[in-house]
């Protein structure tokens, strides 16, 4: 166990370990945790239209029953947090924040709601469980639970009596679903879902492996790969802009950097030799110049050998050798653009 955000969080578990754990969730299947992350309710009339001026993605994309992923900026265009919005109803949203960001995306949406929109802070009224990985169908089938629906669509159901919120979401890049039942049936449905995980070969995972396979992804980890200093558009996170929506926090800033580039950019390292890259870590070109820092780094299970995302100069290309100071030693790494694995469909 390790603290989190704040929460006594497990870093792997009993005959388990992050090789084991891992390789569960890309093989078969994994159970997750996460009941760390924020939840918050903004209701009223024209609910929608002001968290669609609030965060940077497009709420128009999307129809009642979908979720989309987004960020909440601040004006000079840093990331306060990234995070998933529930589209219940034009006057009902939920949102999953990171755990350590809640108060300052509830903060940040108060000080700005209309008159009639309210925002709630929900935090420890509901649990969220994620079950993960290529059996993830199966785990869902034999429970009774809503399974099949689309990406980022999410269906309100209950299970033994208890409502829970089902939606076919992750941070591993495999196939899977994210539970948000009450915070008093989280426990009943853990051990539910669990039983079947294991008779599915799966097991419970941990932080140490949710970081391994997001980082597999390429996925951001907020604090690291996007951050007050770290935009979308340095993150390669403008996919999820609305950049033809008129208003949200930062987004002339934002316009600005988009138009003139950024002067740095996210890219993927793979290591070639033994090194391992870690955050803060300098990466410097052939000629030894620094040119960036890494953001985020650990050990790929599945490619056996060290992987990383690096902040680097904007001019850095695809398949340009570089070193990392890894304690001292010169490690040899390849620029990459992530995911650094294939993984099943989602």
């Amino acid at each position: 166990m390790a603290d989190f955000g704040g929460w006594e969080m497990p870093i792997e578990y009993p005959d388990g370990g992050v090789l084991k754990e891992h390789a569960a969730v890309r093989e078969r299947v994994g159970l997750f945790d996460v009941s760390h992350l924020g939840k918050m309710q903004v209701s009223g009339p024209g609910a929608r239209e002001f968290v669609n001026r609030q965060f940077t993605n497009d709420l128009s994309r999307i129809d009642p029953g979908q979720a989309q992923y987004s960020m909440l900026c601040d004006v000079s265009g840093g990331v306060v947090d990234d995070l998933i919005v529930y589209l219940r109803t034009d006057s009902d949203v939920f949102v999953v924040p990171n755990a350590a960001n809640t108060a300052a995306v509830v903060e940040q949406l108060t000080a700005a709601a209309p008159d009639g929109v309210t925002v709630e802070d929900q935090h420890t009224r509901f649990g969220v469980l994620a079950v993960q990985g290529p059996r993830a169908d199966a785990v869902m089938q034999s429970l009774g639970l809503p399974y099949g629906h689309e990406y980022m669509g999410f269906v309100e159901t209950d299970f033994q009596g208890a409502p829970v919120i089902v939606c076919r979401t992750g941070y591993t890049g495999e196939r899977g679903y994210e539970l948000l039942p009450t915070w008093e049936s989280t426990p009943a449905l853990w051990d539910a879902v669990m039983e079947v995980v294991a008779a599915e070969g799966g097991r419970p995972v941990g932080l140490g492996a949710r970081d391994t396979l997001r980082t597999e992804m390429g996925y951001p980890l907020h604090g690291q790969d996007l951050s007050s200093t770290i935009s979308p558009v340095q993150a390669r996170a403008g996919w999820a802009v609305g950049w033809n929506k008129p208003e949200f926090p930062g987004r002339s800033t934002l316009l600005a950097e988009k138009e003139a580039g950024p002067r740095r950019r996210l890219f993927g390292l793979l290591a070639t030799d033994r090194g391992i890259p870690r955050p803060h870590m300098q990466v410097k070109d052939a000629a030894g110049s620094i040119i960036g820092e890494v953001t985020s780094g650990t050990f790929s299970p599945t490619l056996r050998t060290g992987i990383g995302l690096a902040l680097l100069e904007s001019s850095t290309s695809e398949g340009m050798e570089v070193t990392v100071d890894v304690r001292g030693r010169p490690s040899t790494m390849t620029v990459v653009r992530p995911p650094f694995v294939d993984v099943s469909p989602r």
